[in-house]
């Protein structure tokens, strides 16, 4: 059960309040602690460092932190309203969960918040000169941190919700699922394809994408009932009540049906963490309205292409290595590789999912446009070559689908005959 709350944790942490919150809380800690310093820090430090004026700095702060605070969180929202009409409105909450946002925006808040609490606690001769020297010495370290962050601050938003650095953003988060999945082809269990489905089907009673799937609670409740449980709905997939989300090879009894629903997350929306689909399938939404007649950007499709073949690059390596490392580890164990789950059984991703999520709606909105062509061959081509098994017969078949739907797209012979030519090369090197 403790994944599964791991898994509430870490998208409240994602949350743009819950860095603030913390920081505040630090903040306002800090302060009240610092009267217990009264006893033990020399009261003539306080002379020597001059925290007498700590009163006036402090005023400085609170207004000036208020004003950069103000500035940034509408500077945030602008951007997040620019990536949303310029990408796709689902890049724009891994905009509003990054963290470098979370931070800047929370240490604002909490110096704000430390300052006004500090006027507060000192307008109430709660400090001796020991107390005072410590809460300067606080303030001057939050004077650093500020700066720091300011610094740092200008850069990132001067590149906040561009194209780029959304591409950039979802490329990096999608790598990261593409791995872990890559890493863990079947969720830490076992191939479903090794265990018939016989048994009983626990449906959903709920709208939504699944979220999450506690593989560890399922595997607890698999050892408890003496049973395997089938995963029936990947990560990503859309349910609707009735529709099954695990198999039981037993007759599952009413407590088993509650506790496998609560071990799978169903949300309005879907999520990365599981599912690295929904990063490519995002990318190409962000290539989708760079070709769009309002727009006319192929440059940035060539941008996504090229970013969608890295990914695949990713998956196709740790996928190899994954291969190597389990055949490597059965070798040298008797009894053979146990999974970590060995009571669960789910099916592994399929590479043409990954293929049709990635250059169909590219292939099909930019039939028209030669240059999107050409390199859809070359992406294509690279992948072919690229040493994955999986891979080969995938990349003809989706470069002939693109050439079909160039062929008819394009007027100018002459464009279609340099998309030929890019996929005659595919072939003939096949």
């Amino acid at each position: 059960m403790a994944s599964k709350w791991m898994f509430y944790l870490r998208e409240m942490a994602h949350r743009m309040w819950f860095r603030a919150s913390l920081y505040c809380a630090l903040a306002i800690g800090t302060v009240l602690i610092s009267p217990l310093a009264n006893s033990w820090v020399p009261g003539h430090w306080a002379t020597v460092l001059g925290a007498s004026s700590i009163d006036s700095i402090l005023n400085i702060l609170a207004s000036s932190m208020l004003a950069v605070t103000t500035f940034s969180l509408t500077t945030v929202v602008s951007a997040f309203a620019t990536a949303s009409s310029s990408t796709t409105p689902r890049a724009t909450k891994l905009l509003i969960e990054n963290a470098d946002v979370h931070s800047a925006l929370a240490t604002f808040l909490g110096a704000f918040l430390y300052a006004i609490v500090g006027i507060v606690a000192l307008s109430t001769d709660i400090y001796a000169d020991g107390g005072r020297v410590v809460l300067f010495g606080v303030t001057v370290l939050v004077i650093v941190l500020i700066t720091v962050t300011l610094l740092r601050w200008i850069d990132q938003i001067s590149h906040l919700g561009r194209v780029g650095e959304t591409v950039n953003l979802v490329e990096s988060t999608t790598r990261e699922s593409l791995i872990r999945r890559a890493r863990q082809p079947y969720l830490g269990g076992q191939p479903y394809e090794q265990s018939p489905v016989a048994g009983t089907h626990i449906n959903t009673l709920l709208v939504g994408y699944v979220q999450y799937v506690d593989m560890g609670k399922l595997q607890v409740l698999a050892e408890q009932y003496q049973c395997r449980i089938h995963l029936e709905s990947q990560p990503g997939e859309f349910l609707v009540p009735g529709q099954p989300l695990v198999s039981v090879d037993t007759t599952p009894a009413e407590a088993l049906c509650q506790a496998v629903r609560a071990a799978i997350v169903i949300g309005d929306a879907r999520t990365y963490h599981q599912d690295p689909r929904l990063g490519l399938i995002v990318l190409n939404e962000i290539a989708i309205r760079a070709l769009s007649p309002a727009i006319n950007d192929p440059g940035t499709a060539i941008d996504v292409i090229g970013t969608c073949v890295r990914l695949l690059h990713t998956w196709a390596e740790e996928r190899q290595l994954a291969s190597t490392a389990v055949a490597m580890q059965e070798q040298h164990q008797p009894r053979g590789y146990q999974p970590e789950y060995d009571r669960i059984y789910v099916r592994a991703l399929a590479e043409e999912d990954f293929f049709r999520d990635v250059f169909v709606p590219i292939s099909r909105d930019g039939a028209a446009f030669v240059e999107v062509g050409i390199w859809l061959q070359k992406a294509l081509y690279g992948l072919q070559g690229c040493g994955f098994a999986p891979f080969h017969g995938l990349a003809l078949a989706f470069a002939e689908q693109a050439l079909a739907r160039c062929q008819h797209a394009m007027s100018a012979e002459q464009d279609i005959t340099a998309v030929t030519e890019h996929f005659r090369k595919l072939k003939v090197d096949r």
